[in-house]
């Protein structure tokens, strides 16, 4: 934990972290948000989970195989992070930039450990991430969930329900013995990382507010506008 502070007090930037599981509204919320910097004209970046370039087409083509272990699941993972943080999450941090996480190395605190691996060895692989600024954890009902994703796609996908673990033989139990486990993992971390708790059933436009007032916090009043050309959407 030191380590992880030592880093944070010599970056200029702020990282906005949001959690929760698949359908809980989180990445919807990041993007807007995302957009409402922009429209202030204050650098900003947004980093997404297994969006590595480097690793993606080889977890992708692992999980077409239905070959991933819980270990190799969670070592790609890891490497996909690893390699985004250290092109683009610390030097932008250490740039001014704010980053913005759409997931950060608490979904694996989560996912991995309900996978069965060691939470000690999942915490000793991520020890030198820096802490964030901020984390939204959006908490949401599993049904609610099920119906979000299901409503953009005819089905629950294979390690996305869980089905590598044989919980259940059918998808959407399965999706929801999984993704319980999950949340009860987020929150004995919300505890633990004092996060900051979101209801992932309200409005688009009420959380939307609810995050910009908090994110605004992370600014001092001192700070003047940047005067550069908005490149709002």
């Amino acid at each position: 934990m030191k380590q992880h502070r030592k880093e944070s007090d010599n970056n200029k930037g702020k990282l906005v972290v949001v959690e929760g599981i698949d359908g809980s509204g989180k990445s919807t919320q990041i993007r807007l948000l995302e957009k409402w910097f922009r429209s202030k004209n204050i650098p900003v970046f947004l980093t997404e989970w297994n969006s590595s370039e480097t690793v993606k087409q080889i977890t992708s083509k692992g999980k077409r195989k239905g070959r991933l272990t819980p270990i190799t699941f969670s070592l790609l993972h890891a490497t996909d992070f690893a390699d985004r943080y250290e092109r683009n999450i610390l030097p932008l941090l250490q740039s001014g930039y704010v980053v913005l996480a759409d997931r950060y190395i608490y979904t694996a605190f989560a996912r991995d450990i309900v996978r069965g691996c060691n939470p000690k060895w999942v915490r000793k692989v991520y020890e030198f991430a820096v802490k964030p600024d901020i984390v939204f954890y959006f908490r949401v009902p599993v049904d609610i969930a099920v119906e979000r994703i299901l409503s953009g796609r005819p089905k629950l996908k294979y390690y996305e329900a869980g089905m590598d673990l044989n919980l259940s033989n059918d998808p959407y139990e399965s999706y929801r013995i999984f993704q319980s486990r999950i949340i009860e993992q987020y929150d004995k971390l919300a505890t633990i990382e004092n996060f900051t708790i979101v209801d992932g059933t309200m409005e688009i436009e009420e959380s939307q507010r609810f995050l910009r007032s908090l994110a605004t916090t992370l600014f001092p009043t001192s700070i003047p506008n940047r005067k550069r050309r908005s490149t709002a959407v």
